[in-house]
């Protein structure tokens, strides 16, 4: 084991972390509410300081005295309150910690009023130049990206089971983190919350589900459990995710856009695994075009009942397996992509969003089917949108993205293809970049140059 050595600076500090808690215990002689005023004065809590996540009655006496979680903005934790001490309190005064203030307290902040509904302007549709925070993060999310001048926006993306891998016990940790950061710096958010094969293993229980080989992405190739995307067992359990997921983040001014999900598999994209062997399962497993697009009917309405100030994105709309398992017929796809947008646009209007996850301007060894021309096709008529395949940098993937062996090059290709107006003249409303691309200096210029693009035009 390796020595540290401490600094007496450093000492001093943890003898007077080691006095907070001392500090912040009632004195005996007051009265039950007054010592639980007393004991949020000690942590840190201060009456006013709701706008700072400081707030005596908001932050502190209220989730204290109604058993309910603090705030997302709430900045320092609760104190340790004896619930004797609280049930006297209710007892002596059964208005204390109702949302009026004591006497000895400011009046309590107003609960933050809902922002302005996505699209309902031009200033509340995604826009610009997103950076994408990758899955398999969650724990340790790298929110340095989001003071990139050049970034409107960032997409997080993250695995369903790493928020909630116990049911009904989300770790909201992080996202607390990522919404305050976009809120500080005036980027918008959409969330992307990945189900599918990356669902919690509580959520399979009791559902149905098959093996296949991950497609794509990360883990692809390994063998993993998929629930049936109809599956009512599996849905109703991601659909509660959600809506406990609209009720703590919806009011957040910097959130802009969820991506609809639940009938997935690798990510929020409309995929499913399509080899001749996956195939066979899938018609074993009673697979149908219509069962497939009831559970999106279904997600659709959860989604715009519970966020119904956030655009929807759906990426990649389309159908991954045709009637009686076939996959090559590029008509009936084409009519299959019309048709879910036409279905995704009765439910959500103006506040749906399109995107494709795979804009790239090179070669990849296996090509997914270009969705380039049909997603920019609806620019200027509702949201458009395209996400980067990956990131440029290293000899593949700079290959992949138009320039082997020249990120930068590769990038702005990437972009300039994204880019293109359609026939109507308009382009996509947003693009979306990957966290290396953003971080990487020899990449600013770049930046720079997407975002002109969007400051040229309006889409």
């Amino acid at each position: 084991m390796r020595k540290i050595p401490i600094s007496i600076a450093t000492l001093c500090m943890l003898v007077l972390g080691l006095a907070v808690p001392l500090s912040a215990q009632p004195a005996p002689d007051r009265g039950p509410c007054e010592q639980i005023t007393a004991a949020c004065q000690g942590a840190g809590f201060t009456p006013g300081g709701a706008r700072t996540g400081t707030g005596l009655q908001a932050d502190c006496i209220v989730p204290i005295m109604q058993g309910e979680p603090q705030p997302r903005q709430a900045r320092n934790p609760l104190p340790q309150v004896d619930p004797q001490l609280v049930a006297d309190c209710k007892a002596s005064n059964p208005r204390f910690g109702r949302g009026n203030a004591p006497p000895s307290a400011a009046p309590a902040q107003a609960s933050p009023a809902s922002p302005p509904p996505c699209a309902s302007s031009d200033d509340t549709i995604p826009s610009g130049l997103a950076v994408v925070l990758p899955s398999g993060r969650y724990h340790s999310l790298n929110l340095q990206a989001l003071n990139n001048v050049f970034m409107s926006g960032v997409a997080v993306q993250i695995n369903w089971r790493d928020i909630e891998p116990v049911q009904g016990k989300p770790d909201w940790s992080k996202l607390d983190e990522l919404f305050a950061a976009a809120e500080s710096s005036k980027k918008w958010v959409q969330l992307a919350i990945f189900p599918g094969f990356f669902s919690p293993a509580w959520a399979l229980d009791g559902a149905k589900t098959d093996l296949f080989a991950i497609p794509y992405g990360p883990g692809h190739g390994t063998v993993a459990r998929l629930p049936m995307p109809w599956d009512r067992v599996y849905l109703d359990r991601w659909l509660a995710f959600v809506k406990q997921l609209s009720e703590r983040y919806a009011r957040s001014p910097a959130f802009r856009m969820i991506a609809a999900a639940g009938p997935t598999s690798v990510s929020e994209e409309m995929t499913l695994p399509v080899s001749p062997p996956a195939i066979r399962k899938w018609l074993d497993d009673s697979y149908t075009p219509a069962k497939y697009l009831g559970a999106w009917q279904t997600v659709f309405q959860v989604y715009a009942d519970s966020f119904a100030n956030q655009c929807v994105s759906l990426a990649g709309p389309g159908l991954p397996i045709l009637a009686q398992g076939r996959i090559i017929d590029r008509p009936a796809h084409l009519r299959a992509r019309q048709e879910i947008v036409d279905r995704a646009l009765r439910v959500f209007r103006h506040r749906l969003a399109i995107q494709s996850n795979d804009l790239h301007a090179g070669h990849a060894p296996v090509e997914a089917p270009d969705y380039t021309d049909f997603i920019n096709s609806y620019s200027g008529r509702i949201i458009t949108g395209f996400e980067m395949r990956g990131g440029s940098r290293g000899p593949i993937p700079s290959k992949i993205m138009g320039a082997e062996g020249n990120p930068p090059l590769a990038l702005r290709r990437s972009i300039d293809k994204g880019m293109a107006a359609n026939d109507a003249g308009r382009h996509v409303n947003y693009l979306q970049i990957y966290e290396g691309d953003v971080l990487a200096a020899d990449m600013q210029p770049v930046l720079q140059y997407a975002a002109s693009l969007f400051r040229r035009s309006h889409p």
